[in-house]
Parts: C-alpha cells; structure tokens; sequence
C-alpha cells in the first residue's frame, strides 16, 4: 500500500473535506491502488506562482476505474460532442 501525493484547489478540498465530494477525477498519469492512501495537499494562486496553503487531506482509496476513453468513444461516439456525468448518489 502506498501514499499518493497530489496537489488540489481550495474548492475541491472544501468540498471533500465537508463531505460533499467522495471522489477524485484525475489524469491516469500516475499508479494508485485500492487500498492506497490518498493525500491532497490544498494549493493556491498567489500571483503568477503557486503555494501551499498547509491543509491536507488523507483519504483510503476504496475504489479505482481507469477509464479508457478511446473505448468509449467507439461504443458511444456523441461522448465528444454532448460529454459525461459522474453522479454518485
């Protein structure tokens, strides 16, 4: 099991950390397991830079789907055109 670091904007660290959000969409450039540690570290803009504000989330990994997008777009080609939700409910 490992940790995995990732960088995150106030407004979705505010929404995971109240609860709201209880899932993370990223770009599948990196290995991330069930069972791995999740950490978000919230930075923000100040100026033409980036900081760390100092808050940090950890999160379980539960669950994790790596979407292949091309397979999609072959099943259902007006994915390009009209997107997708995720809803989880």
């Amino acid at each position: 099991m490992s940790l995995v670091t990732k960088k995150i904007t106030p407004e979705w660290f505010e929404a995971i950390q109240s609860g709201k959000k209880d899932y993370e969409l990223r770009l599948a450039d990196f290995n991330i397991e069930e069972g791995d540690t999740l950490r978000l570290e919230e930075w923000i803009d100040v100026g033409d830079a980036r900081q760390a504000t100092g808050r940090i989330l950890e999160k379980k990994v539960t669950h994790v789907r790596k979407v292949d997008l091309n397979d999609w777009i072959k099943a259902q080609p007006e994915i390009v055109n009209e997107g997708f939700f995720v809803i989880r409910f």
